[in-house]
C-alpha cells in the first residue's frame, strides 16, 4: 500500500497565490475564485508574497481588498514596511473606490489615537486625489506637535491636487521648522495651474529664506515652465560660495544658451571640479 501523503492546505493556498502573480490575467477570468484565495494567502504567505499579493490585489481588486489594507496597516504584530506599503496603496486606490465614507471615518479616528505610527499611516492612506473629506483633518495636522506628523500632512495634503491650498502652504512657510518647510518646498511645484505663484514663493524664499535650502529650490525652479524667465536670477549665483549651485546656475544657463564663449572660459579655473565640469561640456557643445 502506497504511503498516504498528507494533504497541506497552506502551501496548496500559496501555490494557487503564486499561480495568480505569475499569471494575472487568471484574475480576471473567475475573480469570484481567485480574489478570495488572493485574499487568504495575504495573511498567510511570506513576507515577499505577501508584499507582491498587495500590489496585485490594489490593481484588480480595489473595492475587495480596501478593508484588508487598512487591517493590516494597524497591525502591530504586521512588518513596519509591509503596514507602510498597505498605507501607501489605500491612498493610490482611494479614488477608485466607490464609498471610502467608513474608510474615512477609521482613518480619522486612527489620527485622534496616541499611536505615532497609527497616526503616520493614517495621513498617508487619506491623501489621496479629490478627498475632500481629509482637507481639515489634514491641515490640523501640519500644525501637529510632531515632527514627522507634519511633514507627512505637507505630503498628504498636496496629494489631494487641491491648488487652493497653495496659499495655506505659503503661509506656512513663514513660521514652519526647516525640515516642514522642505517638505512644503518639495511639493509645491506639482501644483501645475499655480506656476505663477509658486515661481514667486520659490524666488522669495530664495530671496529672503534659509541659505541651507538654497540650493534645493534652485533645483525645484527647475520644475517649473518658462525657465528663460529665470536667467538673471541663475547668473547672480554664478559667484555663491557654494560650488553646487554655481554648477547648477552654469548648467541652467548654459540649456538656455545664453552664455558666450567668453563667459565661460572663466570657470575652466574654478575652484570646484564639477563647475570646471559643466563649463568643458558647455564649451564642447555643438
Amino acid at each position: 500500500m502506497s504511503p498516504i501523503v498528507p494533504f497541506d492546505a497552506k502551501e496548496r493556498l500559496l501555490s494557487q497565490a503564486r499561480r495568480y502573480l505569475a499569471d494575472p490575467g487568471l484574475i480576471l477570468e473567475d475573480r469570484e475564485r481567485t480574489i478570495p484565495i488572493l485574499l487568504k494567502a495575504l495573511r498567510s504567505g511570506d513576507h515577499r508574497l505577501r508584499r507582491e499579493i498587495v500590489f496585485l490585489l490594489g490593481s484588480f481588486a480595489k473595492e475587495d481588498v480596501y478593508w484588508t489594507l487598512y487591517e493590516i496597516m494597524g497591525d502591530k504584530n504586521e512588518p513596519e514596511d509591509l503596514r507602510d506599503q498597505a498605507a501607501i496603496h489605500l491612498s493610490v486606490i482611494g479614488p477608485f473606490l466607490n464609498e471610502p465614507q467608513a474608510l474615512m471615518r477609521k482613518l480619522i479616528s486612527d489620527l485622534a489615537g496616541s499611536d505615532h505610527g497609527n497616526r503616520v499611516r493614517a495621513i498617508m492612506a487619506m491623501g489621496w486625489e479629490g478627498n475632500s473629506g481629509a482637507v481639515l483633518p489634514l491641515i490640523e495636522c501640519i500644525y501637529d506637535e510632531d515632527q514627522e506628523v507634519q511633514e507627512v500632512a505637507v505630503n498628504s495634503l498636496c496629494n489631494l491636487k487641491d491648488s487652493r491650498l497653495v496659499g495655506l502652504l505659503a503661509d506656512r512657510l513663514k513660521q514652519c521648522s526647516i525640515d516642514q518647510k522642505r517638505a512644503i518646498l518639495f511639493n509645491l511645484w506639482r501644483f501645475r495651474d499655480k506656476q505663477e505663484e509658486i515661481t514667486a514663493i520659490y524666488k522669495d524664499e530664495l530671496e529672503h529664506g534659509d541659505p541651507a535650502l538654497r540650493l534645493d529650490i534652485l533645483i525645484l525652479l527647475g520644475q517649473l515652465d518658462h525657465q528663460a524667465g529665470h536667467e538673471l536670477l541663475y547668473r547672480s549665483y554664478l559667484s555663491d560660495p557654494n560650488p553646487r549651485i554655481r554648477a547648477l546656475a552654469l548648467e541652467r544657463l548654459g540649456s538656455m544658451q545664453c552664455l558666450t564663449t567668453e563667459e565661460l572660459h572663466p570657470f575652466l579655473n574654478d575652484s570646484s571640479m564639477e563647475v570646471k565640469r559643466v563649463a568643458l561640456d558647455l564649451l564642447h557643445q555643438p
